[in-house]
């Protein structure tokens, strides 16, 4: 444990002399409990903090914003079921994580922010001091759990209640407020050392009840038409083999979510993604497994689902979610794993596989939309369209099944999404949940830092210019990161009008904008691609090589739609402006 001795030691008589403080009792804590990645904005009260930490042998990587740090350390919660740390200044610093708290949270991500803050005597007075702001007032509303720290000697008991809150149950944001007074706090490093916690079992095993299972499975042998709709919580979870050993023992025909894309390859024969309209319409029995019946889902109801009746199975963690949208037939309340293995032990020899009438159905329709795609992902238009660009990078993926895909977007989103296959468990990160523009940079980052695999972000030019600036970060620390601009000069395009004046229409980017440029500025690759052919180029020596990469893929500034595929939920004006 490190020590400081510019302080008078408070000693009781039963320590041992050396000091200790809360700067290092911080990190002694974060230490201990196996965090050893940081996301953070220096600044103050936690310049220092970040220093000792990088000397005491942590890895802390500086962004340039502190909502891509939050980003960054959301999605290595997701991609570690650990919590991500993200570690902020006190007030406006702390504001700009706040996002990400509450991003984290919603798509039930373990994080926990950290930021430095005023003391609560002036606070609670409301004195003026530097930054001042009741921040944990703040958080409590926008994340699962909040916490202060006021005494050296209650750190490791602070910093054991944010991670077990962070991972517990359906993990999420957790919040940790740390005072600048409490960093110069000297304690005993001996009693120091005996008030740090370690963890034990932060998330254990809820088990379904036994009828749950039983009754779940007697909707599912009764299905003429089942579906199994797998959700990033099934990714999450890390019960891979037994979540496919599942679907193939049960013959049901499998739609993923975006992010749960490679819990079973794209290319399997059960996936219905290609037949997604056509199973959510006709589906009579509808099993969830870590899946959400939210927008994304247009709430289990409505012209996606159809007018064949439903029944659905939902298996997740939170009591809660049952019946929040729907009558839930089977709900079956414990973590995934648990749940999954106990359906694979309840399903018996007995078991027969859906008629072959519907897997039949299913199948037909998917190779007729492959079919039908395949001839549009393999033009060679300048210039591009979505979909010969996507089709080069589909390719890309494909040949390197180890690479993360980080994609973002109205357009490129949408379309990236349907087209490219994963054949690799969370190996396709996203909008998630709340569909927040500005994941990209920070994601990726954090996806390279904590797996080591190569990392393509295929970024909508809206969506890159909420953090584009983070390409910096990417060069410093050198990651293994090709970025793809899709550009066609606007958001959904670039060719809209404004009627009534000299401005720019709102939707509407600088023509011909050189993204690459601002790549090379950093000491990366910049690369300007026009044709589907030059784009292969590119990215398959950006992949190759490892260096950090930015290529701007120019894209017909008509190709898009508007708000991708989800324009229903712009408002329509009634009102004729004469």
């Amino acid at each position: 444990m490190s020590t400081t001795a510019d302080a008078p030691a408070q000693d009781d008589g039963a320590g041992s002399g050396a000091l200790t403080d809360g700067f290092h009792l911080v990190i002694d804590a974060l230490k201990l409990n196996g965090v050893e990645t940081i996301y953070h904005v220096p600044g103050i009260p936690i310049t220092d903090l970040g220093r000792f930490m990088q000397a005491e042998g942590m890895r802390v990587l500086s962004f340039r914003h502190e909502q891509h740090a939050g980003y960054a350390a959301a999605i290595a919660g997701f991609l570690t079921k650990k919590p991500g740390v993200c570690m902020t200044v006190s007030a406006p610093g702390f504001l700009n994580g706040l996002t990400a708290l509450a991003h984290a949270t919603t798509n039930c991500f373990p994080m926990i922010l950290i930021s430095g803050s005023s003391e609560r005597e002036i606070v609670d007075l409301q004195q003026g001091d530097y930054e001042e702001m009741d921040q944990l007032a703040i958080a409590k509303t926008l994340c699962k759990a909040a916490y202060r720290v006021l005494h050296a000697e209650d750190i490791g008991i602070g910093v054991a209640r944010a991670i077990r809150a962070a991972v517990s149950g359906r993990p999420g944001g957790v919040y940790l407020d740390l005072p600048a007074k409490l960093l110069g706090q000297v304690l005993d490093a001996e009693l120091g050392a005996k008030s740090l916690v370690e963890v034990i079992d932060p998330a254990p095993r809820q088990l379904p009840a036994p009828d749950s299972v039983a009754r779940a499975l007697e909707v599912l042998k009764g299905a003429e038409r089942p579906l199994i709709i797998l959700g990033k919580g099934a990714a999450y979870a890390q019960a891979d083999d037994d979540i496919r050993a599942l679907v193939e023992r049960s013959g049901i025909p499998y739609l993923p979510m975006s992010m749960a894309k490679g819990l079973l390859p794209d290319d399997h024969p059960q996936s219905a993604g290609p037949a997604r309209s056509l199973v959510l319409k006709e589906a009579d029995v509808v099993m969830l497994i870590g899946a959400r019946l939210n927008w994304l889902l247009s709430h289990g109801k409505g012209r996606t689902w159809g007018d064949a009746p439903k029944r659905f199975v939902h298996i997740d963690i939170e009591p809660r979610e049952m019946d929040s949208n729907v009558e839930i037939a089977a709900p079956v309340v414990g973590d995934i794993g648990s749940c999954v293995t106990a359906l694979l032990d309840g399903m018996g020899a007995d078991w027969t596989a859906p008629p072959a009438a519907w897997t039949d159905a299913v199948r037909d329709k998917k190779d007729t939309n492959i079919a039908r795609m395949a001839p549009r992902l393999q033009n060679n238009n300048v210039p591009m369209d979505f979909h010969g660009a996507l089709g080069v990078l589909k390719d890309a993926i494909a040949e390197r099944p180890d690479a993360i895909l980080v994609n973002e977007g109205a357009n490129t989103l949408d379309f990236t999404r349907s087209i490219i296959d994963m054949y690799k468990p969370r190996k396709r990160l996203d909008v998630g949940t709340w569909g927040v523009m500005g994941i990209g940079m920070g994601q990726a980052i954090a996806a390279a830092v904590e797996t080591g695999c190569p990392v393509l972000a295929i970024e909508g030019d809206s969506a890159f210019g909420f953090s584009g600036m983070e390409i910096e970060t990417i060069c410093r620390y050198e990651l293994p990161i090709c970025v793809v601009v899709f550009n066609n000069g606007g958001i959904y395009r670039g060719t809209d009008v404004n009627p009534a004046g000299t401005d720019a229409a709102t939707t509407v980017f600088v023509k011909d904008a050189r993204y690459d440029r601002m790549m090379e500025a950093f000491g990366g690759v910049g690369v300007q691609a026009t044709s589907p052919d030059e784009l292969r180029q590119a990215v398959k020596a950006a992949m190759d090589s490892g260096r950090p990469t930015l290529v701007n893929a120019v894209i017909d500034p008509e190709a898009g739609t508007e708000s991708g595929r989800i324009g229903n939920l712009n408002p329509q004006s009634v009102v004729a402006k004469k």
